[in-house]
C-alpha cells in the first residue's frame, strides 16, 4: 500500500511553503518521511530522495540522521504533549536538545533555554524553566515546542498543524511568532494545515494534496485568484464568508463523497469519484502534473487548459 506517491516539493531559505488538504491525504506522512520518522516496520520510504543542501537524507545512516534532526531540520507537532516529556522540566528539555547537538556545557545550555523562552514570549521565563508541561496552558506548551524546535537554529522547520488545538486568539499569536522568528533566523518553513485562512496569512507558495498525491501547486496569490483543480476549487468554495447576498446566510459548499481508502485507490484520477467534471478519461487515466504558467501546475485532464486561458 502506497500512502504518498510521486510527491515532489522544494522550499528555499526564508520561504514558507504550505501543504494543504483534507485529513488523511498524506500531509503529516510527508513531513515524517523528510525526517525519516515513519513508524517501523509498517512505514518506509520505497523510492525517491530527500535532499538537504545536496545531501540525500534517505541514504545516510541512522546515526547521521539523528544529528540532522533537531539541528538542521526541526519539527513542531500538532499536539505539544506528544513531543514534551511530562516528567522532565521545560528548561531541561530545551537544554538537552542544545547539549546533544552543540555540545555546550550545562550552564550555557540552560542560558540558551532561557533565551529561547524569552524569544517565544513566554511570561516569567525564569520560573517556567523549572515547571513541567502539565503546569502550562496549551498555547504555552506550543510555544515551548517552538522554542525547542528553534533552539539549534535549524535550516528547515516542519510545522504540522501547530495551531489546530488552540483557540483563535492563541492561533494568531503562534502564527505571528513563527513568522517573526523566521524573519530573524532565515529558517525555511513547511507549514502543514487544512485551514485556508492560515494558508492565506502565512504562505508564499501552496501545495495542494489529495489521496497521497500533489494535485496543484502555485504561489499563494495565484492559487486564491485562479484555483484550477476541481478539488482546490471545492476547498475554496467551502470557506465560510461573512455576510452574503442581502446580508443573509448561505449554506457552505461541501465536496460530496469521501477520500478514497488507500487500500482501494480508484483507477485514473483519485478525485474522479467526487468530481462533477470527471470524464471517462479521468476515471481511466491518472492525469500528469503540468505547468500552466509561471510556478502554477495542476494535475487535471479537464481544467489544465482552463488554467492556461484564465
Amino acid at each position: 500500500m502506497v500512502a504518498v506517491d510521486g510527491l515532489s516539493l522544494y522550499v528555499r531559505r526564508g520561504e514558507t511553503l504550505c501543504i494543504v488538504g483534507e485529513s488523511g491525504c498524506g500531509k503529516s506522512l510527508t513531513a515524517l518521511s523528510i525526517l525519516r520518522l515513519l513508524p517501523r516496520p509498517y512505514g518506509r520510504i520505497g523510492a525517491g530522495r530527500v535532499l538537504l543542501d545536496g545531501q540525500d537524507l534517505v541514504q545516510v545512516t541512522e546515526a547521521e540522521m539523528r544529528a540532522v534532526r533537531g539541528r538542521a531540520i526541526s519539527m513542531i507537532f500538532q499536539e505539544p504533549m506528544s513531543s514534551l516529556n511530562p516528567v522532565i522540566t521545560i528548561g531541561r528539555q530545551i537544554a538537552e536538545t542544545v547539549m546533544v547537538h552543540e555540545g555546550l556545557d550545562w550552564a550555557d545550555c540552560m542560558d540558551r533555554a532561557l533565551a529561547m523562552l524569552r524569544q517565544v514570549r513566554i511570561p516569567e521565563p525564569e520560573r517556567r524553566l523549572q515547571e513541567y508541561p502539565h503546569q502550562l496552558s496549551g498555547g504555552m506548551r506550543q510555544r515551548v515546542t517552538i522554542a525547542m524546535a528553534l533552539a539549534c537554529r535549524p535550516r528547515l522547520l516542519l510545522a504540522d498543524e501547530p495551531t489546530t488545538a488552540l483557540d483563535v486568539t492563541i492561533q494568531a499569536q503562534i502564527l505571528d511568532l513563527i513568522r517573526d522568528l523566521q524573519a530573524k533566523t532565515g529558517t525555511a518553513v513547511v507549514l502543514i494545515t487544512h485551514d485556508l485562512g492560515v494558508v492565506a496569512e502565512m504562505a508564499e507558495r501552496v501545495l495542494v494534496m489529495y489521496a497521497g498525491t500533489k494535485v496543484e501547486e502555485a504561489g499563494v496569490e495565484e492559487l486564491f485568484d485562479n484555483p484550477t483543480h476541481p478539488y482546490t476549487r471545492g476547498l475554496m468554495a467551502a470557506m465560510p464568508h461573512l455576510g452574503g447576498a442581502g446580508g443573509g446566510r448561505r449554506r457552505l459548499h461541501e465536496i460530496e463523497g469521501v477520500v478514497p481508502s488507500l487500500m482501494a485507490r480508484p483507477a485514473g484520477c483519485a478525485f474522479a469519484p467526487r468530481c462533477e467534471l470527471a470524464t471517462e478519461r479521468c476515471r481511466r487515466e491518472a492525469p500528469p502534473l503540468v505547468g500552466i504558467g509561471g510556478t502554477h501546475s495542476v494535475a487535471c485532464w479537464v481544467t489544465a487548459g482552463e488554467g492556461v486561458l484564465a
